[in-house]
């Protein structure tokens, strides 16, 4: 941000592979002698003996548990407890942290982010039901006892059917999602600081960098296709049984492809938002963060995946069944996959979950993806020495050297 020094690609961080952050030797007070040696002046030598036991002699009483029956006395304390100006503290974060302050940044900031989450998913899904109800054409039947070519042309047409009326909705969505991204990033980023934020001043910062982030995704989208494109187009090509063969592990090897990209990109939002960075240097920028912890952040990411998966399933599951009823279908139908209907019942009941599906996820999947990125920084970068000083902490001045 511009207004926090903290957020600032470092020019010399740790992990650029430079090395004037690292603290050296002070020069002498007063200008004598060569920096990093003895003093010529040296005092007189002193005769040393080892401290006797308080302990012992005539009278004193047993010893106590230790070694070599000494007393056990308190060892060096550990390190003092991290500053935690806000929702986590400033030091490199564990798994349940970064979700745990999410969910915290989230609860504590509930009108900004739920709130503008709320406005968001509502609009998005008022949308999506007028395009589904007067646009976009009816979902295909397909006949269960079709069998041969007739089962095989059935099924290439609600595919098609399927996938022309999802391409709408998907876009919306994904607008949906990054107005929503770009300013739970910004509460994000105030409340790891112990800063408060409006929905005025989130919308202020965050405006300004729409354009690029959807630039931004667009452009992932594209290399995710071209990368699916290129593994299984050849296959697709020959058009026989070794063509088959062949696009099967074109496929395959395209999804390894796609994740690795996907997971080396995964902080490029968090960077083009919070360090102001353009697309290529936002990629490049998140591609650098991941590098060497790429399996730590597919896990952290893997689990955020499933965590949202179960609460929209648990959370539709209910409204589904209760709008297939409200439709006058039976609610067998649901179980023996039977295509829903659009009618005006199911898309209003059906609706209403996906608003409250939406409110939830949005924010917390934004929430974790910047947290993940401050936690990088500061295991990469020492951030959390930024974000103290940032926040006008006690003991952290800005001569305080990085660790």
């Amino acid at each position: 941000m511009n207004d926090s020094p903290g957020w600032a690609s470092p020019g010399s961080a740790p992990s650029d592979g430079k090395e004037t952050a690292i603290p050296r030797p002070s020069d002498p007070q007063d200008g004598s002698g060569p920096t990093g040696q003895w003093s010529p002046e040296q005092p007189p030598a002193g005769q040393w003996s080892p401290p006797s036991n308080p302990g012992s002699g005539p009278g004193a009483p047993p010893p106590g548990p230790g070694w070599g029956g000494s007393p056990q006395r308190q060892g060096w304390g550990g390190p003092p407890p991290a500053a935690q100006p806000g929702v986590i503290p400033l030091r490199p974060l564990s798994l349940g942290e970064i979700l745990d302050g999410s969910v915290s940044a989230l609860r504590a900031h509930w009108r900004t982010a739920l709130g503008f989450s709320l406005g968001v998913s509502v609009i998005t899904q008022l949308a999506v039901i007028l395009l589904q109800r007067y646009l976009l054409p009816e979902p295909t039947s397909i006949d269960p006892n079709a069998t041969g070519s007739e089962a095989l042309r059935q099924a290439s047409e609600s595919a098609r059917s399927t996938l022309l009326s999802q391409a709408p909705a998907t876009l919306i969505t994904m607008i949906a999602t990054l107005f929503t991204a770009s300013v739970v990033t910004v509460v994000i980023s105030r409340s790891v600081m112990g800063r408060p934020t409006s929905l005025a001043d989130a919308w202020a910062e965050a405006r300004p960098r729409l354009l690029p982030l959807l630039g931004l995704t667009v452009l992932l989208t594209l290399i995710m296709v071209v990368t699916m494109t290129v593994g299984i187009g050849p296959g697709l090509l020959l058009g026989s049984a070794a063509g088959a063969a062949l696009a099967l592990l074109g496929f395959l090897a395209a999804c390894v492809v796609a994740l690795w990209l996907h997971v080396s990109f995964a902080l490029a939002a968090p960077a083009l938002m919070l360090e102001r960075q353009s697309i290529v240097a936002a990629l490049r920028r998140s591609a650098k963060l991941v590098r060497g912890a790429w399996w730590r952040t597919f896990g952290i990411l893997a689990l955020t995946w499933l965590l949202t998966f179960l609460i929209a399933v648990v959370i539709s599951i209910p409204f589904d069944v209760i709008a297939e009823i409200a439709n006058g279908a039976d609610a067998g139908d649901l179980f023996r996959g039977a295509t829903p209907s659009t009618g005006w019942p199911f898309l209003i009941v059906s609706g209403i979950g996906n608003v409250i599906v939406s409110t939830l996820i949005y924010p917390f999947t934004a929430g974790v993806m910047a947290l993940l990125y401050m936690d990088q920084r500061i295991r990469r970068e020492a951030l959390d020495l930024d974000l103290a000083r940032a926040a006008g902490l006690p003991g952290y001045a800005p001569d305080t050297p990085r660790s």
